[in-house]
Order: C-alpha cells, then sequence, then structure tokens
C-alpha cells in the first residue's frame, strides 16, 4: 500500500515502470527529507496546525532517523514507494498517529522538489571542495616548473614557446571561470520551493519564509508554480556547470594523453599509476586519464539530455521529470571522481627538463627573433618577411635558452596571486556556513 493510494493498486508491470531506478537515487535523499520534514512540522507548529507536543514527538523521531542514516542503518524496506513514504511509516510505526499528521500542508512534489534542492547544495559543496584542491595542486605545480619550458600549439602545429607553468596555470585559472558557473548553479538550488504544495499552493496559513530560514535558503521561489517548474530548471543549470568543469579537465586529460606519447614524452607519471599492454612490454598506457576524457565527454552532454526530457513539457509537474535524477546524479558522482583522480595523479607528474633546447624546436622561436628584431627598430612586416626567409634558407639560429615574456599572465608573469583571489572570491560567494548553522540549528 503506498501512502497515496486509495482502494486498489496498480498492476505491478504499471508500478515497476513508473518507479524505475527511484530506489536506487531516493536513499541519497533520505537525509535531506529528514531536514525538509524538520523544518515543516516547525513550521506547522508555528502557524498552529501541530500541537507543541505533536512537534516536539515528531522533532525527536525525524532526529532519530537522521542519525540512523549517518550510521548506515536506514533502508527502505521491500513493498514501501520510496524514501518519502519510509520515513513517514517509521514515524506513524513509532509514534502512531501523529506521524499522519506531518504531511499537513505539503505535496509529494514539494517534498521531493526540497528535498533535491537540499542534495544538490550538498553535493556542489563537494564539488566545490574537490575542485579547490585540485586547484591549489595546480597553483603549487605551476610555481614549481614556472622556468620549465615546452613548445606551445595553434592548430596542434609548432607555434610559440610555452611553460609547464603556464600550462598548469591555464587550468588552474579555468576552474576559477567553471566555479562562476556552479555559483549560479548554487543560487537556484537556494531558493525554497516548500509550500508550494502540488504547485498552486495551499489552502493552509502556511509561513514559507520561516521553512527557508530554518533551512538556511537564501530565498524563497515566491510564486508557487515557479517553484514546481524551477524542477528541471534547477539541474539544467548545474548540468551545465557540471559540463564546464568536465571541459577543463577533458582538455587536460587530452593534453596529458598527447604529451605522454613517446614521440613528445614531455611528461610521464610512476609505472604503477599507467597500465601495460597483454602482448607489448614496453607500454605504459594513460589510461586514467583516457577515461576521464571519456567520461567527461558523458558529463558534457548531460545538458542536452535534460533539455530534451524538458522539452514540450507545460506548467506544472510531470511524471518525465523523475528521470532528471538518471541522468545528474550519476553526472555528479563521476564529476566528484573525475576531480579526485585528477589531483591523485597529478601528484606524480613528472616534466622533462629542457625540452625546447633540441634543435628540432627552434623554429617555435620565430616570433621571438621577429619581435627582437622589431624591438631594434625594424618594422615589424620586414622583420617578420627577413625571419621568414631565413627559415626557408635554413639560416635561422636562434638563442633557444633565452625568453623574456613580461606581460600579465605571460611565461615570466604567470599572475598566480590574482589567479589565487579570483577563486577565494569565487568560493566566499557560496556561503557554506550559513548551510552548516541551519543544520546545527534543526538537529539541536
Amino acid at each position: 500500500m503506498k501512502l497515496w493510494q486509495k482502494a486498489t493498486g496498480n498492476k505491478k508491470e504499471v508500478e515497476n515502470f513508473t518507479i524505475g531506478r527511484d530506489p536506487e537515487f531516493d536513499i541519497l535523499l533520505a537525509p535531506f527529507d529528514v531536514l525538509g520534514s524538520m523544518a515543516h512540522a516547525e513550521m506547522l507548529a508555528k502557524v498552529g496546525l501541530l500541537i507543541p507536543e505533536d512537534n516536539k514527538t515528531l522533532q525527536k523521531g525525524l532526529k532519530d532517523i537522521y542519525y540512523e542514516i549517518e550510521k548506515g542503518e536506514f533502508e527502505i524496506s521491500p513493498g514501501v514507494e520510496d524514501v518519502h513514504s519510509q520515513i513517514e511509516f517509521l514515524l506513524t510505526e513509532r509514534y502512531g498517529e501523529v506521524g499522519k499528521k506531518l504531511h499537513s500542508g505539503r505535496s509529494r512534489n514539494d517534498q521531493v522538489l526540497v528535498d533535491l534542492k537540499l542534495y544538490y547544495r550538498a553535493a556542489i559543496r563537494e564539488l566545490v571542495e574537490e575542485a579547490s584542491i585540485l586547484f591549489d595542486l595546480l597553483v603549487k605545480l605551476s610555481k614549481k616548473h614556472k622556468d620549465d619550458l615546452m613548445p606551445g600549439y595553434t592548430h596542434t602545429q609548432l607555434a610559440m614557446p610555452s611553460s609547464f607553468g603556464l600550462w598548469f596555470g591555464s587550468f588552474a585559472e579555468s576552474l576559477t571561470e567553471d566555479m562562476g558557473m556552479l555559483v549560479a548553479a548554487f543560487d537556484l538550488a537556494n531558493k525554497n520551493p516548500l509550500g508550494s504544495a502540488a504547485g498552486y499552493g495551499s489552502s493552509f496559513p502556511l509561513d514559507r519564509t520561516f521553512t527557508t530560514q530554518l533551512l538556511g535558503f537564501a530565498d524563497l521561489h515566491h510564486n508557487v508554480i515557479n517553484a514546481q517548474n524551477s524542477r528541471g530548471k534547477a539541474e539544467k543549470t548545474l548540468a551545465f556547470a557540471l559540463a564546464g568543469i568536465a571541459g577543463t579537465l577533458n582538455k587536460l586529460s587530452s593534453d596529458v594523453c598527447l604529451f605522454m606519447n613517446q614521440h613528445f614524452g614531455f611528461i610521464s607519471f610512476p609505472d604503477d599509476l599507467t597500465t601495460g599492454s597483454s602482448i607489448m612490454p614496453h607500454k605504459k598506457n594513460p589510461d586514467v586519464f583516457e577515461l576521464m576524457r571519456a567520461k567527461t565527454n558523458q558529463i558534457q552532454s548531460v545538458p542536452n539530455s535534460i533539455t530534451l526530457l524538458l522539452t514540450n513539457t507545460t506548467t506544472g509537474y510531470h511524471r518525465d521529470l523523475q528521470l532528471l535524477k538518471e541522468e545528474i546524479f550519476p553526472a555528479i558522482d563521476t564529476m566528484q571522481d573525475c576531480l579526485s583522480m585528477c589531483t591523485f595523479m597529478l601528484k606524480s607528474i613528472k616534466i622533462k627538463q629542457g625540452i625546447l633546447e633540441n634543435p628540432f624546436y627552434k623554429h617555435v622561436f620565430s616570433v621571438e627573433v621577429v619581435n627582437e628584431l622589431v624591438i631594434k627598430g625594424l618594422p615589424f612586416r620586414d622583420a617578420y618577411k627577413k625571419v621568414g626567409l631565413d627559415i626557408e634558407e635554413d639560416n635561422f639560429s636562434p638563442d633557444q635558452s633565452q625568453i623574456n615574456h613580461t606581460h600579465e599572465g605571460s611565461i615570466g608573469n604567470l599572475c598566480l596571486e590574482e589567479i589565487k583571489s579570483k577563486m577565494e572570491l569565487a568560493i566566499n560567494k557560496f556561503n557554506f556556513e550559513k548551510l552548516d548553522q541551519s543544520v546545527k540549528s534543526l538537529l539541536d
């Protein structure tokens, strides 16, 4: 029997099809369902829909369930539809009729929606923490290898001198920009939908501002229809943010796979971080970064999948929205794994020294020589022509040890402090401390 069921039930085939993969994702929502229910019960008591004694009982019961979840002692029993039903069944089983009062003024729609918002806030926090660790490592590697030169490429052709300091630093700054997209996703997840009920409000005198404060939301979705329509919009925004981070890691992974190739040999990793071949004894394959490249490509496809799920859905709730979890939940997990694994691998990266001292790379210094001639007074077009002719006639012999780039963000001026300030500014916008305070207040 489902909580919403009247007399007759669904055929088993219909039930299995409509439930789908929800049980495996629902368990992740359990602690957030408890927190949302605690705030809802407090609000019901405040507006007179629960007597203080009933609220006290519900708060104790919900708090006990929350700690059971933390200890891994919570599960959804066979035959129970979902995590929301399981929690209400436990309250009713343990405390009687009071457990049935919790759903007053609330629909399954806004109950699920507030769970998702709380889950996304927590997931974004974990992503920010993982990205911050990787960012710090990239800055450290950029400083360490600021003088280790490497060729830069355009069109995959040798172009100009670069450095590993510049290369590592580019991904550090890219992460700061990705944080900007994540801030937008967090802002949307940090709005309270509770009290919107099925999407059209309630005749109960609910205090939505109160639950907003209790749950540490920055604001509420004021319009109840818009609150329900935010389901899907929040996921799509988060998916684009995940795709941004994925794009950064994808380019890094592709570079690593290329630079490990023996024709380049720019970087290497210890043997125990690479894999071998079943037939070729000499192989050291970059399997971790190949999989990271593939996984981040999968993540970059998620915004499109979510967009297609939402296409043609009218105002209000539709069961289509259930499938959003199948797209966004695995993407979040995969993104966390990729960030963590990238940090793990880069801690052991080895950089080849003196790459540009090899005469093979002399042509990457062509622009340096052109610029030197311009500084000495030769017009740029004449300097360009002279160097070009020297290259054609094989008379080009630059000094491959001297690089003098001083402007902001160049080889000789990596602007790492400025990039660190960008990351600090982005992270401060999340205000995670407020989330901690709200959870602590509810549980205390």
